[in-house]
């Protein structure tokens, strides 16, 4: 371990291990940001000096004010990034990029369809089948991107239309992984926007509720599959294979599911697509009640399953598309740099591409500047394990 002279420290510091006091008392976990009454702390007991095995990821890191911030094309003021930009900004975020763009015009464009529905206002299923299309060609051109989108978190806006963009991006890859026919595919984007088209027809109240649900609430919640079928089916006229989805994404594997305990192959399996991919999306978003998973343990859950909750083939194509470090985690690499995971390898899941943020040193890059790194070439190197970047973007606060 080196020695940290108490007087180096400074409010915010993050570092890649954790930070001890003598005797291996913990000081501060790693990826949590040094605070200043800690600092006063270890000043009045005496103490000059903590140890770690780490290296520090806050120092050096500037936050750029005059970079453009990521906005939809449709509505300038509607989505905005999480926090300021920042060295685990998404670079595409900070370039606005058209993929960006694309990425963020969608959720405006879904979320105002769904503000028309609430409203009892009419809507044409070629609004809807517009929006499908154009996120089919946005992963289709822009994939590693797309999905980088998901766990970067830089939109906080509209959680409904997010959340079903991000499952139809999710969706859709699986359907591709399975090799369904192109025809396929989109009904299974369009399920995938739609699935929970049904919450529209719920209280607020219940929706957002951070506590407990009551028997009353729970058995209203678990009727949106039904509302989204009929909304699906007989307001926006579409065929029976694009409402099952909606209808049928609440199913289980083992038939515990709702809202008719089906089971197995009995199950559409565009609804089984859509089951997986939401819920990781879930596991990964912030909803009212919790904060989110990192992309790693959310795949974790998902491994667990153990064919009770998914179609285990569905899980598998899902896992061999996304990779057990998704792209857009950060990662802890045993040399003590961070990295962002930049390309999966469905062949090996553990040692995808990466790009250097914090190399072993201390030293931070911009997004675009770190050194690309293909885990399945440099075999000396691999993944510690993956870092939570909202524990990272504390500490430059």
């Amino acid at each position: 371990m080196r020695k940290i002279a108490v007087t180096a420290l400074r409010p915010g510091q993050v570092f890649t291990e954790p930070v001890y006091i003598q005797d291996n008392n913990l000081f501060v976990p790693a990826g949590i940001p040094v605070k200043k009454k800690d600092i006063d702390r270890l000043i009045k007991w005496g103490i000059d000096s903590v140890q770690t095995e780490g290296v520090t990821i806050s120092e050096n890191v500037s936050t750029p004010k005059d970079r453009p911030e990521a906005t939809s094309s449709a509505n300038s003021q509607s989505i905005t990034p999480e926090a300021p930009i920042s060295l685990i900004s998404l670079p595409s975020v900070i370039d606005n990029a058209p993929s960006y763009r694309t990425y963020t015009d969608l959720i405006n464009k879904l979320d105002a369809l769904f503000q028309n529905i609430a409203e009892g206002l009419s809507v044409e299923s070629r609004s809807i089948d517009g929006i499908a299309g154009r996120l089919l060609q946005a992963v289709r051109e822009h994939r590693d991107q797309i999905v980088g989108y998901i766990l970067g978190g830089e939109v906080t806006n509209y959680p409904l239309a997010k959340s079903s963009v991000n499952t139809a991006i999710l969706s859709t890859l699986i359907a591709m992984e399975q090799k369904m026919p192109n025809h396929k595919i989109l009904q299974v984007t369009t399920g995938a926007l739609m699935h929970d088209i049904g919450m529209l027809k719920l209280p607020k109240d219940i929706v957002e509720k951070k506590g407990g649900l009551s028997e009353t609430e729970i058995s209203r919640i678990q009727a949106h599959p039904l509302y989204a079928y009929k909304m699906i089916c007989k307001e926006l006229l579409y065929p029976e294979e694009v409402g099952v989805i909606a209808l049928q994404h609440h199913e289980r594997w083992d038939g515990e599911g709702y809202p008719r305990r089906l089971a197995g192959e009995a199950i559409d399996l565009g609804a089984r697509i859509v089951s997986v991919a939401d819920a990781f999306e879930a596991m990964v978003s912030e909803k009212p009640y919790r904060n989110s998973m990192i992309g790693y343990q959310a795949m974790k859950n998902l491994l667990s399953d153990n064919a009770r909750r998914f179609d285990p083939e569905v899980l598998k194509a899902f896992i061999k598309t996304m990779g057990i470090y998704p792209i857009g985690s950060i990662v802890l690499l045993n040399t003590g740099a961070i990295a962002r995971v930049i390309e999966g390898h469905s062949e090996a899941p553990l040692r995808p591409k990466i790009r250097i943020l914090v190399d072993e040193f201390g030293n931070a890059f911009n997004n675009d500047e770190g050194e690309i790194i293909n885990l399945l070439q440099e075999k000396s190197m691999f993944i510690a394990r993956a870092i939570d970047p909202k524990e990272l973007a504390k500490g430059r606060e």
